[in-house]
């Protein structure tokens, strides 16, 4: 079963001619793409991944992609109908972590509490990468989005015509995160000024005032 495994990445395209496979990767772990061995890998429609041999792997500088080859993968037509695939390794194939680290698959789906009250505010749906992490919280309550406007302008700023917002990012360093209690399954937030009220829906456009 897929619950058996830990995705790493999936191969986005070809990568030359020669049969490397371009990856974008889902794990923290460079030695997944960099360290040859036997990997797994589950093509579309596939149920079940099937053992693949990584013999040579390396970084695409300022991509955020992996090259890799695989054996019997030699030209580019047989890289392509790659394409999309998912690779894996074993459930149990996890490097160990230094003080403060996490898997991502440990933190998916605790439960995200304000740190000063207990408060459940919603779930973890996702750890982003974006130069810093990010913990996608996926709310209980939807933040509605507060209408603005300045009449001290020539132009009005009119509120444009918003969804309520049911995620927010949450920057996962410790003074925002103290707490992560994986046993416990939960993570405290100590919310800052926006995060969780109708200003982080805010959103808004000039449009000319037919009355000014």
């Amino acid at each position: 079963m897929i619950e058996d495994w830990i995705e790493i990445g999936r191969i986005v395209g070809p990568h030359g001619l020669h049969g490397q496979l371009k990856v974008y990767p889902s794990s923290d772990f460079p030695e997944r793409f960099l360290e040859p061995g036997t990997r797994w890998l589950k093509r579309r429609g596939q149920h079940e991944p099937e053992p693949v041999e990584l013999t040579f792997g390396r970084d695409v500088p300022g991509k955020n992609l992996f090259a890799i080859e695989i054996e019997g993968i030699e030209d580019r037509d047989r890289a392509e109908v790659l394409r999309d695939a998912v690779l894996y390794v074993r459930g149990d194939d996890r490097p160990e972590l230094e003080e403060g680290e996490f898997h991502v698959m440990d933190l998916v789906g605790l439960e995200a509490r304000i740190a000063s009250s207990g408060k459940r505010i919603g779930v973890v749906a996702d750890v982003m990468s974006s130069g810093n992490d990010l913990l996608s919280i996926e709310l209980d309550e939807p933040i509605a989005a507060k209408e603005t406007s300045s009449s001290r302008r020539r132009f009005r700023r009119k509120q444009k015509v918003k969804q309520p917002q049911t995620h927010v990012l949450v920057p996962f360093v410790e003074a925002i995160v103290p707490v992560v209690d994986v046993a416990g399954g939960f993570v405290a937030i100590v919310p800052i000024p926006g995060l969780l009220d109708e200003r982080s829906a805010m959103i808004r456009e000039d449009t000319p005032d037919p009355q000014v």
